[in-house]
């Protein structure tokens, strides 16, 4: 049985949800708020092998509302190419960082990407020290990489949270 993760708008959490099938077609109600309007998520270590491929006529195809389009092939390919890369990146080289940020930021729904994160990805590959850029910058790469500030709760702006539950629909 597949995992999904879908963010709450509303509590700024991510969750986990044990789905009964593939692709389910139906969305989950949060567990903590009981709302209605959670968006799915990039998962962390899962993704689905086999998708039916389609031919998206372009890059606005790729993404969905709120976040990457998960049933259009080349996100699947794209996300399939992270997964397997994930397991040779050298933390400790800005260069391998700066591909991988890349390699996610082509999936994101447009605007997603700021401009200082552009600035940002140019110094990691210019093998700056990403610690030295966050220093400057302040933690830019957040939205691409779903990690954020894991104490912030309530409805307001900020980086989303992790529930560590895991949930039935």
């Amino acid at each position: 049985m597949p995992i999904y993760e879908y963010a709450c708008p509303t509590c700024r959490r991510i969750f986990s949800f044990l789905s009964p099938r593939v692709n389910p077609d139906k969305i989950p109600t949060c567990p903590k708020c009981g709302g209605q309007n959670l968006q799915r998520e990039m998962s962390r270590f899962a993704m689905l092998k086999s998708t039916p491929e389609q031919a998206a006529s372009g890059p606005e195809d790729m993404v969905g509302e709120g976040g990457p389009n998960f049933d259009d092939p080349r996100v699947a390919r794209t996300m399939a190419e992270i997964e397997s890369e994930m397991d040779h990146l050298d933390e400790n080289n800005p260069r391998h960082m700066a591909h991988m940020l890349r390699k996610m930021k082509e999936i994101m729904p447009p605007g997603a990407a700021t401009p200082e994160m552009e600035v940002a990805l140019k110094r990691l590959e210019a093998g700056e020290d990403p610690e030295k850029i966050e220093e400057d910058m302040g933690d830019v790469f957040g939205s691409l990489t779903g990690e954020g500030d894991e104490d912030s709760e309530g409805g307001g702006g900020g980086a989303y949270s992790r529930d560590d539950g895991l949930y039935g629909y």
